[in-house]
């Protein structure tokens, strides 16, 4: 990648990045239109009890999440030997149906499964487009390239998700999504005209994608994600409530509240693809407690306006501080299928969405609050540094040298 001009190269990895925005968009969007999507979907439920509604409607989050374990490594595997400028446009074709899907079908369950559908691309987007950011930054760049790419997904937080969010709650939830498909669009052509080509890897094949899965770390990594990032997604699955029935604010604050976390998630995510490429088990066991230290800040001080700004920006920011080296991580310890690697990076993170929005859920329809995920929250990340300290201290021991016996 020598050849490209720095104009180039940077418009490049704009491009890459506006598929982030899009992504940001078609995940994060749900989270802040809950109670829309509940009013119009289960309008029984939501006359009879909105958390309850609410909470059900909560079913969209984990569906998308659900549809990202499922495409992220099936993906991967399948398109070792596809050249990956190909695969990222063929990707974004099939965000824009599965938007576009999401946003016209009539009842809820059809709802539920063109989010699912419309979430199969979400892994391999991000791990085929951090690996063409990789090589366009240059090598020893893995976290920033995947921080590149990510941080399209954090501008979203920051601007497009408080803008979609607003755009819902005036004009209808459908409405919000049909303008996402638009953004998917634009990416597409975007990619199209400016993103060079970029060849698979030459011995990439579907074995050697899947062969990576038989290695212990590569699970023992998942699973910290999995487990540890659902802390974040445990509090900011229902940041709607919680700014509208526990702080007490108009429901017009609620883009307000997603510009705080997405903010954060900006601030953390430059800082950590940074730190990553330096130090990597710091940056994960720096990131795991800064996390908790976070989520229980917003759970003592989120009842009040100041408190809950506040709180929402620090969970951004610590949470994503995480994101580059957790991608990073998987695909150090996945040498020979780094797709798979990042896919699966993407798989973790999303059964991290499934199970913070399941469990939040959970605890809210039992009756014990909007702010009681956030004490979810915190065991869920607590767990997570737990299985970071495990996986470096089992690497550790297998690179000990074995005593020569006499």
């Amino acid at each position: 990648m020598e050849d490209l001009s720095r104009r180039h190269r940077w418009a490049a990895l704009l491009a890459l990045a506006l598929g982030g925005v899009a992504i940001g968009l078609t995940e994060f969007a749900a989270m802040g239109l809950l109670p829309e999507v509940a009013r119009d979907l289960l309008p029984a439920e939501y006359a009879r009890s909105a958390p309850d509604a609410v909470a059900q409607a909560g079913w969209t989050i984990t569906a998308y999440a659900l549809g990202v374990v499922v495409g992220a490594p099936t993906i991967a595997a399948l398109t070792a030997r596809v050249p990956r400028k190909k695969l990222v446009l063929g990707l974004l074709v099939l965000f824009a149906a599965g938007t576009v899907a999401s946003a016209i079908a009539p009842t809820f369950e059809l709802v539920l499964v063109a989010r699912f559908v419309a979430a199969l691309p979400h892994g391999a987007y991000f791990g085929a487009a951090g690996l063409l950011a990789a090589t366009l930054m240059g090598p020893g760049n893995a976290a920033r390239g995947y921080a590149a790419v990510l941080s399209g997904l954090t501008a979203a937080n920051v601007v497009g998700v408080p803008l979609v969010t607003r755009l819902g709650q005036a004009a209808g939830w459908r409405v919000a999504y049909l303008v996402i498909a638009l953004v998917f669009g634009a990416t597409l052509v975007a990619v199209l005209m400016i993103v060079p080509a970029v060849a698979a890897v030459a011995d990439g094949s579907p074995r050697a994608e899947l062969r990576s899965l038989r290695k212990p770390q590569v699970w023992l990594v998942a699973a910290t994600a999995a487990v540890g990032f659902a802390g974040f997604f445990a509090v900011d699955s229902y940041i709607a409530p919680v700014t509208t029935d526990v702080t007490g604010l108009a429901a017009s604050t609620v883009p307000w509240v997603l510009v705080a976390v997405g903010l954060g998630m900006t601030v953390g995510n430059a800082l950590g693809g940074w730190f990553a490429d330096r130090n990597l088990r710091r940056s994960m066991l720096i990131g795991f407690g800064s996390v908790i230290a976070a989520v229980i800040f917003f759970g003592l001080v989120a009842d009040t306006a100041p408190g809950l700004f506040a709180g929402a920006f620090l969970i951004g920011a610590t949470s994503l501080f995480l994101g580059p080296a957790l991608q990073a991580r998987l695909i150090a310890v996945a040498p020979g299928a780094q797709l798979m690697g990042a896919a699966v990076n993407q798989s973790a993170m999303n059964v991290a969405n499934s199970l913070g929005a399941a469990l939040g859920g959970v605890v809210i329809a039992r009756g014990y609050g909007y702010l009681a995920p956030t004490w979810v929250g915190v065991g869920l990340a607590a767990a997570g540094l737990g299985l970071a300290a495990l996986s470096f201290t089992a690497e550790r021991r297998a690179r000990r040298p074995v005593p020569a016996t006499v």
